[in-house]
């Protein structure tokens, strides 16, 4: 009888062991392809197309395929300097809003087949595959759905190719990462030699849940799919790379005008922060540009980001549950620019060393409540290196603290938190406070903590004792806390500033109140037309310059009322006699409300200069600028 007594015991403990409840998940969860994304945490986009060979930012689609001839195209040297950085991925931009492929499609003649890179037997996007395997990156694709192009834009047969295009891409570069898809849709192009203007209805045109997102579903499982509203990761509303401080990866899409929410037809009010408790797990990926502009400009040579520009990226972007994705311009000869180079390089290092030494190494951490006060959800989990292992309380218990010792004291500027996401986005916020005069001293606080939250602090402090408070509407689950140290940059660029005209010998012709403000090398005052008839702003100089070109600055208040898409620039030696001097499109500005350069064609001796807007954002018509900047040999 003791026998069987303790052949019962013998076969009862490994139940015992795992009885051990874990909690619930709460609200959306990400899926395994998510889990990937947020883990890759960083990845680049590569804008090379004729439109690189025009000097513009969005091409029109009437390039001439002639002129896509990159004499010293190295997807290897591009690849290996994202690598550099730290990236883990490359997205090629296979089709860009010019409608140009980069790959031998059998949709359009418009594409790689007919140029001489190669000789028209080229691939782009497979040697961009091939770079990015061999640099240990993951690779993706992105397709405008827009083609400035096609002839056939706005019909049934565009929509068609456009999957076919899709079909092409999904099925012939192995196993992809990314199908990125943007939502700019319909407005002026080429469109085969029309040149018209041409809109569509973005909510049923592309037909995107019912035939074109089942395309990367069948072909790439594992892919993410990016637009405006997901379905896998959003766009986070803005080019800066900057996610809100508090920023949800569950998100709720909304309608805009009452239509279904696709791509380039959304409410995009809540794309920055997400949804507290949204339906669906889509958490924000932050783009942005290395130079201004997503396409090579030789004057932006020198507006290269820096390392700590691109560490600030860093901090608001992964930092605060999101994905980085940094545009990279290569040159017309199909190479990065040495300063391009030099910023990643740098950039991978400070991560490197930033990101090297977890100052908690040796801590010991003690709960106010451990789940059933087991080990598997102990304050262990917290320094154990995996994201999801975790500590948790008990259910009826949701705000735990946790008190850390350290060996000994340790300076630091950094803090990182994990939860584990395979079970939901749990924590509302959390406070980190340090022992100091033998009280508890608040040093952070955070909130929408999800894969990963980076607190800066202002300043770095010293401590080796600090407690954590966290707060949640069910019992947390944190998989990790982590201090670090921000590295130093060493870096520098050899500038190249363009001759201005001095602001003092610059006048403008107008009776508007406030117009000074265009001149006042302040970006935040605004000059905005109060009037219908001020529809163009006229620079007096005193006297005649040969100008090279000029600069629109936009209002840097994130509105757009008055910003121009359009424009046209004059000239004239006496004020009566003008002649144009530029026509073209801030083709980008909506989104990426940066400086936008206008280079004349050649030098133009000049006393008087006028800017007039052709179209603008806003519906009133208004015209607005932050500052305007004029050039001189």
């Amino acid at each position: 009888m003791k026998r069987t007594k303790l052949l019962s015991i013998l076969l009862f403990t490994p139940f015992l062991s795992m009885a051990q409840t874990e909690p619930a998940p709460y609200g959306a969860t990400p899926s395994e392809r998510q889990l990937r994304w947020h883990e890759m945490e960083m990845y680049t986009l590569i804008h090379f197309t004729p439109t690189t060979f025009q000097n513009k930012e969005w091409g029109y689609g009437d390039a001439d395929p002639k002129i896509f001839n990159p004499t010293k195209f190295d997807a290897n040297q591009i690849a290996a300097a994202a690598a550099a950085g730290g990236f883990k991925g490359l997205i090629s931009v296979a089709k860009h809003h010019d409608g140009f492929c980069l790959w031998p499609t059998a949709t359009t003649e418009y594409s790689v087949a007919s140029s001489p890179w190669k000789e028209g037997k080229g691939d782009m996007v497979r040697e961009f595959k091939k770079a990015s395997h061999a640099n240990g990156l993951q690779f993706g694709v992105y397709l405008s759905a827009w083609d400035r192009n096609d002839t056939r834009y706005g019909t049934k047969a565009y929509a068609d190719a456009y999957r076919e295009q899709l079909t092409e891409l999904m099925s012939n570069y192995g196993e992809l990462f990314t199908s990125w898809h943007d939502g700019a849709n319909g407005g002026d192009g080429y469109y085969g030699g029309k040149n018209e203007k041409r809109t569509i209805d973005r909510s049923t045109y592309y037909e995107w849940h019912e035939k074109t997102w089942p395309i990367v579903r069948k072909l790439q499982p594992m892919a993410m799919i990016f637009s405006d509203v997901g379905p896998d990761m959003r766009w986070v509303g803005n080019e800066k790379g900057f996610a809100a401080e508090t920023s949800w990866s569950t998100l709720t899409p909304k309608s805009k005008d009452g239509k279904p929410p696709v791509p380039g037809q959304v409410d995009e009010t809540n794309l920055s922060t997400g949804d507290r408790g949204g339906e669906y797990w889509i958490p924000a990926e932050c783009d942005v540009p290395q130079r201004p502009g997503w396409f090579y400009h030789e004057d932006q040579n020198d507006r290269v980001k820096t390392p700590d520009q691109l560490f600030e990226i860093y901090l608001k972007s992964v930092g605060r549950g999101g994905g980085m994705n940094l545009g990279l311009a290569p040159m017309p000869e199909g190479i990065l620019h040495d300063n391009d180079i030099l910023s990643l390089k740098s950039f991978g290092q400070k991560l490197k060393e930033t990101f090297k030494t977890d100052l908690t190494a040796g801590a010991m951490a003690k709960a106010s409540n451990v789940r059933e006060n087991h080990e598997q959800f102990s304050t262990a989990k917290l320094f154990d290196g995996d994201r999801y292992s975790y500590y948790a309380s008990d259910d009826q218990v949701l705000n735990p603290s946790v008190e850390i010792s350290l060996p000994s004291a340790q300076t630091f500027d950094l803090i990182r938190l994990r939860e584990n996401i395979k079970l939901g986005q749990r924590l509302d916020s959390v406070k980190i406070s340090v022992w100091e005069n033998s009280s508890w001293k608040l040093i952070g606080e955070a909130t929408s903590i999800g894969a990963n939250r980076l607190i800066k602090l202002a300043s770095p402090v010293t401590a080796q004792r600090l407690k954590v408070d966290l707060f949640a509407p069910v019992a947390p689950t944190l998989s990790e806390f982590a201090l670090f140290k921000e590295a130093a940059s060493n870096f520098g660029l050899a500038t190249t500033e363009r001759k201005r005209v001095a602001k003092q010998d610059m006048t403008i012709i107008s009776a508007d109140k406030h117009v000074s403000n265009a001149i006042d090398n302040n970006l935040r005052s605004i000059w905005e037309t109060t009037t219908s008839r001020s529809k163009f702003i006229e620079i007096r100089l005193t006297k005649n310059e040969w100008l090279t070109g000029m600069q629109y600055t936009p209002r840097q208040d994130a509105k757009l009322a008055g910003v121009p898409t359009k424009y046209k620039v004059y000239s004239s030696k006496d004020g009566k006699a003008w002649q144009t001097v530029a026509i073209g499109e801030f083709s980008n500005i909506k989104a990426n409300a940066t400086a936008q350069m206008i280079n004349f064609s050649t030098p133009v001796e000049a006393h008087y200069i006028r800017f007039e807007p052709i179209e603008v954002l806003s519906e009133d018509k208004a015209f607005s600028v932050a500052e305007f900047d004029l050039f001189v040999k």
